[in-house]
């Protein structure tokens, strides 16, 4: 079995991926409930506009050590809030275009790191039932483990990194059925 082999299960199963996730977000849309809009949305956006932000992560109250945040001038701003960690992109629409071209791209590259994962963990006569089960684990893993860490770290509120999780075990059938039905065979 060499490399090329595999690109057939990679690319349909990041063509599969690619699809399950446009019926989550564009179907069902289990995911617009967490997009909460602000209650005076235009003040908030003619505040941030004021300032000219450029595109980046910014957060409030700032603090750039654990030192000050310690102080009691730090632990005041934490306590009266807001406490935000604010994206802001460049002003214009979303390009879609791109964002869905990295999503693919992405979809690829786990594919791709799942089956060589795979074909380096089993070899050349893998079963194709193993070989999809442990390719369909790897994926939800990865799918689902950046949404874990943002929950921890970023504050995203956890119903939305449940149902991101719910996503990456679809994903994971996703690319465990591909792979168990087109791993390369001697």
């Amino acid at each position: 079995m060499t490399l090329l082999q595999l690109w057939l299960p990679i690319l349909v199963t990041a063509i599969g991926v690619f699809f399950a996730s446009s019926l989550i977000h564009m179907v069902f849309k289990w995911h617009n409930s967490e997009y909460l809009p602000l209650p005076n949305e235009d003040e908030v956006r003619n505040a941030l506009g004021s300032v000219k932000l450029n595109p980046g992560l910014y957060s409030t109250p700032h603090c750039t050590d654990m030192k000050e945040i310690q102080t009691d001038a730090m632990q005041q701003k934490f306590i009266q809030g807001p406490v935000a960690l604010i994206t802001i992109r460049a002003p214009g629409a979303p390009a879609m275009g791109k964002y869905l071209l990295q999503w693919f791209i992405l979809n690829i590259v786990i594919a791709s790191l799942g089956g060589l994962l795979a074909l380096q963990t089993m070899g050349i006569q893998a079963n194709p039932h193993y070989a999809g089960h442990f390719i369909g684990l790897f994926s939800m893993i990865v799918y689902a483990c950046g949404s874990v860490q943002e929950s921890i770290w970023m504050g995203r509120p956890w119903s939305a990194t449940l149902k991101n999780i719910l996503d990456s075990l679809i994903y994971g059938a996703v690319s465990a059925v591909v792979f168990w039905q087109l791993w390369p065979s001697l």
